[in-house]
């Protein structure tokens, strides 16, 4: 028996959140690209062009989560929730390549040191900040249970702390001279980044392969169904994400005295989404048969 329950987890619609992201931050890389070509600054036309890779990102999770609330269709039968798992991993690629850049740019500006115009530096690198965290603050509410919004979430939070690191590094060259802090701060934020990069290509990547979501405990659910009156035994349990945001599962119960009735299977369906999360859940009953053997019971749990 199949159950579904379409409910997000999140009552909250991005659609606003993405648009006001995007046009702050293309204002924002316009602003940056004008005042780096007047001042003749190399790291703030690089920063801006670092941040229009920060406008596709959002792009990109904005795509992936209007995809994901289309209906289901003759060949798309759950839908395009999958996008939404597609697009943290291009999030996410995309993040460790900015690292990889901060990282080269730093050790070049460590071998030869050059003049940050400290000022002009200071005042962009410090709007960068209201603008970024404006933009993070948006996506924070659902960024621990929704790969796709984290991926957002972090991209704006790498900007804005890079821009703090900016702000911080130029005020310490501003007071001591002290060129190379630009270069260190550079590094110690590319490392930051990286790991939470890493970490969200992790968590897609385990989803893309259909593993068990990282909020989901495997272990309760099978205790729970082997609890339930009269399961002998359970197998072919299997958890996957149909979106970053819809767990799924199956299982197979083995109940010798036959099946309980739908009112049980309900029951059960509710527990799991109620209890732990799931939204699609299918139970197949099983009264141990001779001519009902499972072939995949050695796969399964």
């Amino acid at each position: 028996m199949h159950h579904h329950h379409h409910h997000d987890h999140s009552t909250v619609r991005y659609d606003r959140a993405f648009l006001i992201g995007i046009v702050l931050n293309l204002g924002f890389v316009m602003a940056q690209a004008t005042f780096g070509w007047l001042t003749n600054s190399l790291a703030l036309l690089a920063d801006a062009g670092h941040n229009l890779g920060d406008v596709l990102g959002l792009a990109i999770a904005w795509g992936a989560y209007t995809l994901a609330r289309r209906r289901p269709t003759k060949r798309h039968t759950y839908g395009l929730r999958r996008a939404s798992i597609l697009s943290p991993l291009i999030n996410s690629s995309l993040l460790l390549s900015v690292t990889v850049f901060i990282a080269i740019e730093a050790i070049q500006r460590l071998i030869d040191p050059k003049p940050v115009e400290s000022l002009t530096v200071i005042i962009v690198a410090a709007i960068g900040i209201l603008v970024n965290g404006a933009t993070a603050l948006m996506f924070q509410k659902d960024h621990q249970h929704d790969v796709n919004v984290k991926g957002a979430f972090l991209h704006m939070v790498a900007d804005a702390l890079v821009s703090v690191g900016v702000v911080l590094s130029g005020l310490i060259i501003t007071l001591t001279g002290w060129q190379s802090i630009d270069a260190i701060a550079s590094m110690g934020i590319a490392i930051v980044i990286g790991i939470g990069a890493w970490n969200l290509l992790q968590e897609s990547l385990s989803l893309a392969l259909d593993g068990v979501p990282a909020n989901v405990d495997l272990r309760a659910i099978q205790n729970y169904l082997l609890d339930l009156p009269g399961v002998g035994s359970i197998h072919d349990l299997h958890v996957w994400a149909l979106s970053s945001t819809e767990p799924a599962l199956t299982a197979h119960l083995v109940m010798l005295a036959g099946v309980p009735g739908s009112d049980f299977l309900a029951r059960i369906s509710h527990d799991l989404h109620d209890r732990f999360g799931i939204e699609h859940s299918t139970i197949q009953i099983e009264t141990g048969s001779a001519f009902l053997p499972c072939m995949q019971s050695d796969c399964g749990m």
